[in-house]
């Protein structure tokens, strides 16, 4: 998709601050600091548009991006950062549960893992949580240029046996600073939200 047009409609905390166009959602979920923001930059062609952050543990909120007036993509707090107090992680995990499992427009969520490490028991964690729910899942390695190229399908490998790989889900490897992987991803998006 070529986009022209992009903006931060809301960010959100609660069902009843969701938009409510009906345009059909993408939600992206990972780690603190594992290239949400930057995946989300590359999408919509945009330099600094999401907010990335050397700070993990920022994105506190739902942050929904309207494509094109065509479809969301939603920004989901990242898992997994220890400085944030147990209380606030419980808040923050019951405000992404009730979203990935209670929102009707969502029509798939792309799962991002460093690919330059195995996933981590929470990557694990998220993904049986999204095949429970049965939710279409795009599973994306990212900073794959910090990998040699000679060893990225041995990563491929590697991340599908830990994940327990479903045939129903895909797994593409992805880089913000060359763009890898970026026409998969967009590929994948356009599938789930009826575009192609």
């Amino acid at each position: 998709m070529k986009v022209h047009n992009v903006e931060l409609t809301i960010s959100a905390v609660r069902p009843e601050q969701y938009p409510d166009e009906g345009f059909p959602e993408i939600a992206l979920v990972g780690r603190s600091n594992v290239g949400k923001s930057s995946l989300i930059n590359t999408l919509i062609e945009r330099k600094s548009y999401a907010r990335t952050s050397g700070q993990p543990g920022k994105t506190q909120t739902l942050n929904f991006y309207n494509v094109e007036s065509k479809l969301f993509l939603v920004d989901v707090p990242g898992y997994g950062y220890a400085k944030v107090s147990k209380k606030e992680r419980d808040k923050w995990g019951r405000m992404i549960e009730t979203y990935l499992t209670k929102r009707p427009s969502l029509k798939g969520v792309i799962s991002l893992i460093d690919a330059r490490h195995d996933p981590t028991e929470l990557d694990i964690q998220m993904l049986d949580f999204l095949h429970y729910y049965q939710l279409p899942v795009l599973t994306v390695g990212t900073k794959i240029d910090k990998v040699p190229r000679s060893k990225w399908n041995k990563v491929t490998s590697s991340t599908l046996k830990k994940i327990s790989f479903l045939n129903e889900d895909n797994f593409t490897l992805f880089s913000a600073t060359d763009k890898t992987g970026k026409d998969s991803v967009w590929a994948w998006i356009e599938k789930m939200t009826g575009q192609n």
